[in-house]
């Protein structure tokens, strides 16, 4: 599975990484409770666990190379919302999330950030991303604006800093499938923005 490697950070601003290749990184029986006691052991190696990313994209994409259960371990959208989610790990104390997400074609996400670092791989589908930034007008100090776009098709991974602000499109014709990654959320810096009103809330 061919993809790019891309990191979003929180001036708005996206850049492309270097992407190990898929045959380096084939491995047999690579289960997704190996690929997390490796990701633990990344993020136990250094306190700024966003400067692992490199490290954590690579993590996933030897995941979803060498594990088919992954990719077809997710849920219809839900007909209500056009999204669903399904969680593939939870323990308690564990600080990771872990998930599946699925959207159905033409469904948008709310303006957010996440309050950690981020990584989401696409499995299936189209899914746009909108990125934006703080712009801190004087009337307005949660005011944002759009800085870019990029779509995203299967094997591309995306990550993201805690203060990174986007927004997501399913596009194209059938559901956006996408293998989920987050550190442990600090709830204090986790916003969704509104573009109109130039208003953000904790959620």
């Amino acid at each position: 599975m061919k993809g790019r490697d891309l990191l979003v950070t929180g001036d708005g601003q996206y850049q492309a990484c270097k992407s190990v290749r898929a045959w380096d990184l084939l491995r047999e029986n690579y289960r997704l409770y190996r690929f997390l006691t490796e990701l633990e052991d990344v993020l136990n190696n250094g306190d700024d666990q966003a400067s692992r990313l490199p490290e954590i994209r690579m993590l996933v994409r030897r995941l979803i190379v060498n594990s088919y259960w992954v990719g077809s371990q997710y849920l219809e959208p839900s007909p209500k919302t056009g999204t669903s989610v399904l969680l593939l790990y939870e323990e308690l104390g564990f600080p990771l999330t872990v998930q599946t997400v699925t959207f159905a074609p033409g469904t948008r996400s709310t303006i957010h950030n996440h309050g950690t670092w981020g990584i989401v791989a696409v499995l299936k589908g189209q899914e746009k991303n909108t990125f934006w930034q703080r712009t801190h007008s004087p009337d307005f100090q949660e005011k944002i604006e759009p800085t870019g776009e990029v779509t995203l098709f299967p094997g591309d991974i995306i990550s993201f800093t805690p203060d990174a602000i986007h927004s997501v499109e399913a596009v194209g014709d059938e559901p956006t499938v996408t293998f989920n990654v987050y550190g442990e959320t600090d709830p204090k810096q986790r916003f969704e923005f509104d573009s109109v009103t130039h208003k953000s809330r904790n959620f």
